[in-house]
């Protein structure tokens, strides 16, 4: 979660993680989007609930192509 957010704060990460770094760094992301979808379909769309898990999920989806941006970077 580290990297994700020193991406998502524009940060460049590049000298500072290697590609197996970025390549792990994807795990959690992952599991947290299928956690949260999981939990989103729970609520009806438009309850507070619902769009809290939108709001993490956007992050979570930010985070993850910003990742893999920086994974395409690497050589």
């Amino acid at each position: 979660m580290q990297i994700a957010k020193s991406l998502i704060e524009g940060e460049s990460v590049a000298d500072k993680h290697s590609m197996e770094e970025l390549r792990k760094a994807l795990a959690p992301i992952s599991s947290i989007i299928g956690k949260c979808e999981k939990a989103r379909s729970k609520f009806a769309e438009g309850k507070t609930q619902h769009a809290r898990y939108d709001g993490i999920l956007r992050a979570m989806h930010v985070a993850k192509s910003l990742i893999r941006e920086e994974m395409d970077r690497k050589p």
